[in-house]
């Protein structure tokens, strides 16, 4: 079956929705548009058919791929140059969070004369932009980031080593396009990481302070579609309707999180940029270490979560479910079965982790020191 919604904006779902793409464009008038996809995904035949069947309706289809997971500002500038040589009037982002959040940096920049890290996600620098930007249809072929409802792109500064969460409300994509379809060749592993970076989106954004019911009503739905699917998809990726769930969930991470987020969040970035470690791997090591160091913060909400997806009302049997699921994952328990950080380097990684913006809505307030126990806790196996 095929759907479409209008929240947070307008997305068109069900199997082989793909075949809509140019009919996407007409809709938004883009009669020159700029595809964007990392040089991962450009050879891959799906890819491949999608351009031959946009090539149909434009002949000059230009395409932009330098570049691959964890982008640099310099990515996203080589990007606008060429849309700007070509004369594009719109983006087609295709791929997974780092292919997205290109594809949307390049369309919000291309209307603007300052430097990328002008837009950072402070207080109002968004404030700072032309609005004239151009529209964005938004196509994942992951179901994790959920970068295709997000109005913000996360952008490596290759000066500094730091992840930075690059603002505006028109990063927004005006169409996003979700189809099952393009997601089962998806590995195992990848299926495994991109779900717990949802399940991470939607878990912080559901414990995050604040008053925002649709977050939270979202946030809980969220979940609970991913409690049911993502074992599925694991093990048997041609489940379309296990596919759909992930892709929906993943959707609603990004659309909560404007709640907030928190230390989980804030432990990965700085281990992504330093180490290009996998976002959703690193959310999904590091998430029963926030929990019990939160616990005396978020138990009640994590009883509310238990309770509506099927488990034990209490803390203990949600924690249990993540640990087993990470095991049937063959996600690694200790963050030192992939990498080695040196003693030295988490007190680096701790500063980084403290000036995230996902530090500010973390249900208990931190400070370096509680980010050096937690990468010493994660490196050991050691829960709180």
């Amino acid at each position: 079956m095929k759907f479409n919604w209008n929240y947070p904006t307008t997305v068109w779902v069900g199997k082989n929705r793909i075949d809509d793409l140019a009919s996407a464009c007409e809709n938004l008038n883009i009669k020159n548009p700029l595809l964007v996809t990392d040089k991962d995904l450009i050879e891959l035949p799906f890819i491949k058919n999608i351009l031959a069947s946009l090539k149909k309706k434009f002949s000059q289809l230009r395409v932009f791929s330098n570049f691959s997971g964890n982008p640099i500002g310099e990515n996203v500038e080589e990007g606008v140059e060429i849309f700007k040589k070509n004369n594009n009037d719109g983006v087609v982002t295709i791929g997974g969070g780092s292919a997205l959040d290109v594809g949307k940096a390049i369309a919000f920049m291309s209307a603007q004369t300052r430097p990328i890290w002008d837009f950072e996600d402070i207080g109002d620098y968004w404030k700072r932009a032309n609005n004239n930007i151009s529209p964005i249809i938004a196509i994942p072929t992951t179901a994790g980031t959920g970068s295709e409802t997000g109005r913000a792109s996360a952008i490596i500064n290759k000066k500094t080593g730091v992840k930075k969460i690059i603002f505006h409300p028109k990063f927004l994509p005006s169409i996003v396009i979700l189809d099952p379809m393009l997601t089962v060749d998806l590995s195992p592993r990848l299926t495994a990481a991109t779900g717990m970076d949802a399940l991470a989106h939607n878990l912080e954004a559901f414990c995050a302070p604040g008053f925002h019911p649709m977050a939270d009503g979202i946030a809980l739905e969220g979940i609970k579609l991913i409690k049911t699917s993502l074992i599925t998809a694991f093990n048997d990726g041609r489940n379309i309707e296990a596919r759909q769930n992930l892709l929906a969930a993943s959707s609603m991470g990004s659309t909560a999180f404007q709640k907030g987020l928190g230390a989980i969040h804030s432990l990965s970035h700085p281990v992504n940029s330093k180490f290009n470690m996998h976002h959703g791997l690193s959310n999904a090591i590091f998430m029963p270490y926030v929990l019990t160091f939160n616990k005396k913060f978020i138990e009640k909400r994590i009883s509310t979560i238990s309770s509506f997806i099927g488990l034990e009302n209490n803390f203990k049997s949600f924690l249990d479910w993540i640990i087993t699921l990470r095991k049937e994952l063959k996600i690694p328990h200790k963050l030192s079965e992939l990498i080695q950080i040196k003693p030295d380097q988490i007190e680096e990684l701790s500063q980084m982790a403290l000036e995230d913006p996902s530090t500010a809505t973390n249900p208990s307030k931190l400070k370096k020191e509680d980010f050096k126990k937690m990468y010493e806790y994660s490196i050991e196996g050691k829960l709180f």
